[in-house]
């Protein structure tokens, strides 16, 4: 059991590792982030505010909600996600931006916004099979969807749009990246948790036992 907590712990800190840089090629590609990030993106660019501070500040607001109505949900990997994915998206968006001339065409962009599909994919599948704490931002859909008789589906819908929404009226960027992070993701995730995220926590996997 502790070998197994260990493994978690590291599953937990490689996802919040590699999620910065899963964003920082979203953010690259130029074709947009997952609304939740696109609007602490626009929120930044229109306040002139280092992203990762911006992402701090929102994550506290979110975080307020969590400790209200679900502090069950609260972890140490919620407190790591807190305050260390800004940083590191920061630090690997300038790592990209000054090694690499930013994509120009729809292909390369394309490219770049795969690769930011699958790093993100592998992220979030570390992160969420080590359950060692929900994001702020992920446990207001889940706290909706417990506190209200609204399907959890709609719940996330429901803070995506508000996300969306304003950075919309912030100006912020939105596109093809937003819709693939909303929508787009689950396959991606649901194959990392499989074959890499539950061996690297030491978890069987529930189809061993078939046949």
């Amino acid at each position: 059991m502790h070998t197994n907590l260990v493994r978690r712990y590291i599953a937990m800190l490689g996802g919040i590792f590699i999620m910065g840089l899963g964003v920082a090629l979203f953010r690259f590609s130029c074709m947009g982030n997952d609304p939740a990030t696109a609007m602490v993106i626009a929120a930044s660019d229109r306040a002139g505010v280092k992203l990762s501070i911006v992402l701090i500040l929102v994550n506290t607001l979110w975080f307020c909600l969590e400790y209200l109505f679900g502090r069950n949900y609260i972890g140490v990997g919620t407190f790591v996600n807190w305050f260390a994915v800004g940083p590191l998206i920061t630090f690997f968006s300038e790592c990209l931006y000054s090694h690499w001339p930013v994509p120009q065409t729809f292909f390369s962009r394309l490219m770049v916004m795969g690769c930011g599909v699958l790093v993100l994919s592998l992220a979030t599948s570390l992160y969420q099979t080590a359950d060692l704490g929900v994001s702020p931002y992920d446990s207001v859909s889940i706290i909706l969807a417990e506190r209200t008789p609204i399907p959890y589906f709609w719940c996330r819908i429901f803070t995506d749009s508000f996300c969306t929404a304003v950075t919309f009226l912030l100006g912020g960027t939105l596109g093809s990246g937003t819709l693939v992070c909303a929508l787009g993701l689950g396959p991606f995730i649901a194959f990392f948790t499989r074959h890499v995220a539950r061996r690297l926590c030491g978890m069987r996997d529930p189809d061993a036992d078939d046949g």
